[in-house]
């Protein structure tokens, strides 16, 4: 499983790219505080909204501490999708949130 550093996240964003961050927390936690531009997609639900991912654009994959995001990684990657998994988390994370 491929992974990245949340500061390699935060400097690649800072430095004007455009990623595509899945936030797979549940509604409550996504409400308290996520990274600017994410797409909320709670892990339970991800099977079912598989049809609004593109297999053309790679995703970085957010949670809370990197266990849930770690767990929808594997399940994209056996769908052929291009997935990382953000290691450590929003508990790792240290940029702006909203």
């Amino acid at each position: 499983m491929k992974e990245i550093t949340p500061q390699e996240v935060q400097q690649r964003l800072e430095n004007g790219e455009a990623l595509n961050l899945i936030d797979v927390r549940e509604v409550d936690e996504v409400q308290a505080g996520h990274i600017s531009g994410i797409t909320h997609i709670p892990l339970g639900l991800l099977e079912f909204r598989t049809h609004e991912l593109d297999k053309n654009k790679p995703y970085i994959m957010v949670c809370r501490s990197g266990g849930r995001s770690g767990k929808a990684t594997e399940f994209l990657q056996n769908q052929g999708f291009d997935v990382t998994n953000m290691s450590g988390g929003m508990l790792a994370w240290e940029g702006n949130v909203e």
